[in-house]
């Protein structure tokens, strides 16, 4: 059985190497003393195969969780930044939907709770009010999607201007009015956008469901090892103290690709990220 008597912290897929099979990943988050696992469907073409597993593999993954005793309760779904709901392209955006129905199957199947959406109405193409408008059509049907399967949308703070803010995403959660549309906000991403990210904090928190803890600075969204960024950690930690929040927290961090992963060396770096952050979460006075 898990504990939820103490506060649950989990781990992005990405910041273990990608070589590792799943009973080798779980084992690794598990040594590293982490409550959870939060599942990538990117862009890229191996991670949106996993849309496409048989039930036969899926069985396989869920024996491996029953036996590490590990939740995989939300997906970062990523996908979305190649084939976006707000694309000029008709074809895109048809495959933007079929990313975003699988990826609701795959989640219900699995037991997965919350699908974090990537805020972008487009990413490789010029954003303007007609790409825009089709996101808003694409979130339409997501939600209607998410909704009959009872699984939360979360749209995630990015790492770009339309949806830099909670107030941005707040704009999309009152226009749906929808159970199952919230907000993930990203800790790096707001202070980079935000003028006060602990006001954002305060302004989104009945509609915030988890948090992605990254540290960032002007202009760099990704690989900025904790303590090198400009995120304010003890006060935004400070401030989810005083608004309550007794969500998940999720380490967002990226493992080196580039060369065959050592087990034991991937296991210090997340139990090292998770220590630090700890350390500030205690400072804030959340831990």
């Amino acid at each position: 059985m898990n504990n939820f008597s103490t506060r649950p912290i989990g781990i992005y897929e990405k910041a273990l190497p990608k070589d590792m099979d799943w009973n080798t990943r779980l084992e690794a988050i598990k040594e590293a003393g982490y409550d959870f696992l939060e599942i990538s469907i990117d862009e890229s073409d191996e991670r949106l195969a996993r849309l496409n597993w048989s039930k036969d593999k899926l069985d396989e993954l869920k024996k491996i969780l029953k036996e590490k005793n590990i939740r995989i309760p939300s997906m970062c779904l990523s996908g979305h930044r190649r084939f976006p709901f707000g694309s000029k392209d008709k074809e895109v955006r048809k495959k933007a939907k079929e990313i975003m129905y699988k990826a609701i199957e795959f989640a219900d199947y699995l037991g997965i709770r919350v699908i974090q959406l990537a805020g972008y109405d487009v990413y490789y193409e010029e954003s303007n009010e007609e790409t825009k408008k089709m996101f808003l059509e694409g979130l339409k049907d997501a939600v209607t999607w998410a909704s009959r399967a009872e699984i939360t949308l979360a749209i995630e703070i990015m790492d770009t201007e339309l949806i830099g803010t909670i107030n941005r995403a707040l704009k999309y959660v009152d226009y749906f009015k929808s159970p199952w549309l919230k907000i993930y906000p990203d800790l790096g991403n707001l202070t980079q956008w935000a003028e006060d990210p602990a006001k954002e904090l305060e302004d989104g928190i009945e509609h915030i469901v988890a948090i992605h803890v990254k540290d960032t600075k002007p202009e760099i969204f990704k690989g900025v090892p904790f303590g090198e960024g400009t995120v304010d950690f003890e006060k935004l930690f400070n401030k989810l103290n005083h608004l309550n929040y007794e969500g998940p927290f999720l380490i967002e961090m990226w493992a080196d690709n580039s060369q065959k992963y050592d087990f034991e060396k991937s296991v210090n770096e997340i139990k090292n990220a998770k220590k630090w952050v700890e350390n500030k979460m205690v400072k804030g006075g959340i831990l």
